[in-house]
């Protein structure tokens, strides 16, 4: 049985493995089904072939696509390079893939999509998402509620549909909440793994990271901890039951 490579880019290690852990859960797969790399210390392994993988799953983290590539810190630049390099296969072999969050922009990014700071960005909370026409006809959003919550906080977003993609998912502050390119490609702008722990942990982490004001971190708090958020791990379920 073939498992599950997860790329993680965050180099907070708590923040990391709270969120390898809420993958695996959310995907509902144990760590044997998993073949984890932190980019921030390891490398991809060379001549990696997606094929070896029942599919690719790309997590969160503070970097932006669309930030001048001068300016990038060289972590940063050196992460997004790396899972940049695993794209053209991505979408070559139209490899079962799942974009979280910076995944969507790396995603848009590789088809020459528009992805920049001009709109839809999103205060970091719950969101109310709707399921498009597109989305009640694909495998991994169709017979969910028309609406429902889901965690959100990014700086950057797809400005336009990326050509050869579909709406799968969208909301009122930002259109394309989850895309799909081929018939195996997806990508989401919410976290389709996070509860209201994660995102606890996440604002305090990174509440100087210009997401939002730091003085209201508490509040954000308590409104994720007031939020019902729990269909978008079906979202994950779903892709690791029909590639698994």
């Amino acid at each position: 049985m073939k498992k599950f490579l997860i790329l993680q880019l965050r180099p907070e290690r708590d923040a990391s493995d709270a969120e390898f852990t809420s993958i695996l859960n959310r995907c509902g797969i144990t760590e044997d089904r998993a073949h984890r790399i932190r980019l921030d210390e390891q490398e991809l392994p060379a001549g990696l072939d997606v094929r070896e993988y029942a599919g690719v799953i790309v997590g969160g983290g503070p970097g932006c696509v669309s930030d001048d590539p001068g300016a990038k810190p060289e972590a940063e630049a050196r992460i997004e390079a790396a899972i940049l390099s695993l794209m053209p296969q991505i979408t070559e072999y139209d490899h079962p893939y799942m974009g979280c969050c910076y995944g969507l922009g790396v995603l848009a990014a590789h088809l020459n999509g528009p992805v920049s700071k001009e709109k839809y960005g999103e205060p970091v909370g719950p969101v109310s998402c709707s399921v498009t026409s597109d989305g009640a006809a694909d495998p991994l959003t169709a017979g969910l509620p028309q609406s429902w919550d889901a965690f959100v906080g990014h700086k950057e977003a797809v400005q336009a549909l990326p050509e050869g993609c579909v709406q799968l998912v969208s909301s009122a502050p930002c259109p394309f909440q989850m895309i799909r390119w081929g018939q195996n490609v997806y990508a989401t702008q919410f976290h389709p793994e996070a509860d209201a722990a994660d995102f606890e942990q996440r604002i305090r982490i990174y509440k100087d990271h210009g997401y939002f004001p730091p003085e209201q971190a508490d509040t954000l708090i308590s409104l994720c901890h007031s939020a019902e958020v729990t269909v978008p791990g079906e979202i994950l379920r779903r892709f690791a039951q029909r590639y698994g």
